[in-house]
């Protein structure tokens, strides 16, 4: 399938997260969150290595202690991909992991002490060429917000942000992108539908503490899905009560609907009926097991009959058709008749083939330009 997306981006100011760019033209990153404990350096070293296999461009890491601090130090030195500490209140924590290789700050200046302690952040976090992220939550909004509104609301969660960047502003500090998450759709929307408006820096996506794995999937999905079609968000979180490496997951397969990433597979696939001709739900389900590993972008249609099946097919890289027997297109043009017997085995071989031509062909295209 060829169609590009119609989306039209916000135009954000581009920092940069360890040696990827958020914001300006770079791709949406997508990231996701240990949940380990962070002392736990093994632990915590080997989920994000499971959130790199999965695709994950960036990750955070709570960092409750100077003792998670220190142990902060020895993950950052056995892991590939851009670390962003989660701090809050103790400014002696941020200037610890800005000295151990930290690519991010996720504070909110507000709640770091007097000027003087968030001054030091910022010097280091200068110092060291490292962003900052503002995260505001409406589970956490300041006491005095908290009188003024009543209860959380979108202008609660903007004028929120807006203190903590008042003071970035006062000490020059420009490298910075914005959260303002809520467990509420609605909530969550209209804040970053009023600050996109008001400043220019990168605006990190989320719906917080959005639910178990399929609720919040759909709230997620939602949230982002209408945020993401008006322009804004540069980077995205999706937050699952769930093993993380589903985050990646969601949040992958978020922006592939709306064609505004690529990672991996995107199968079409029918919700079968009685016409199908094999088991397209067990299939699907092998298939998307075995391909995990897959990065290659490529569509591959799965359907269980001729009424609907060419007409996918021939619109992608590979396509099977249900028939008597079934049948597998490349390119748009019929290549093989598959019999059911071990259907997902031999489809999975075929897709590989794909996919490695499609590396192959990508990789002449660089090297011709």
């Amino acid at each position: 399938m060829h169609f590009e997306s119609p989306i039209k981006r916000r135009k954000s100011r581009q920092i940069m997260v360890g040696n990827v760019p958020v914001g300006g033209d770079a791709p949406i990153s997508v990231q996701s969150m240990t949940n380990t404990e962070t002392c736990d350096v093994n632990a915590t070293v080997g989920q994000i290595r499971r959130l790199e296999e999965a695709g994950a461009d960036i990750v955070r890491v709570s960092v409750p202690s100077m003792e998670a601090a220190e142990a902060f130090g020895k993950i950052r030195q056995q892991v590939n991909l851009p670390l962003v500490a989660d701090i809050h209140f103790d400014y002696r924590i941020a200037l610890k992991v800005a000295e151990l290789g930290v690519d991010c700050l996720r504070i909110n200046p507000g709640n770091i002490g007097s000027d003087d302690r968030v001054r030091q952040v910022v010097d280091a976090a200068r110092h060291h060429g490292i962003p900052i992220r503002i995260g505001v939550n409406a589970g956490s909004l300041e006491k005095e917000l908290q009188k003024k509104y009543g209860e959380p609301t979108p202008d609660a969660l903007v004028e929120s942000a807006m203190r903590h960047i008042d003071i970035l502003d006062r000490l020059n500090f420009q490298e910075f992108k914005l959260s303002l998450k809520a467990s509420d759709v609605f909530m969550t929307v209209a804040a970053y539908r009023k600050i996109a408006s008001q400043i220019e820096q990168p605006l990190h996506l989320g719906i917080t503490e959005a639910g178990g794995l399929r609720s919040g999937t759909v709230k997620s999905s939602v949230g982002l899905g209408m945020l993401l079609m008006d322009g804004i968000g540069d980077t995205v979180r999706v937050s699952l009560a769930a093993d993380p490496v589903e985050e990646i997951k969601v949040g992958f397969d978020i922006l592939k609907s709306l064609k505004l990433r690529s990672n991996g597979i995107n199968f079409i696939a029918c919700p079968s009926c009685s016409r199908q001709n094999f088991d397209v739900i067990g299939v699907m389900n092998e298939l998307e097991t075995r391909l995990e590993d897959v990065r290659t972008p490529i569509d591959v249609a799965v359907i269980g009959c001729v009424v609907n099946g060419p007409g996918e097919a021939k619109e992608v890289s590979l396509g099977l058709t249900g028939g008597s027997p079934n049948l597998v297109y490349i390119d748009g043009k019929p290549a093989q008749k598959l019999s059911n017997d071990n259907l997902a085995a031999e489809l999975e071989q075929m897709i590989r083939e794909q996919a490695r031509l499609k590396e192959e062909a990508d990789a002449q295209l660089i090297a011709k330009s």
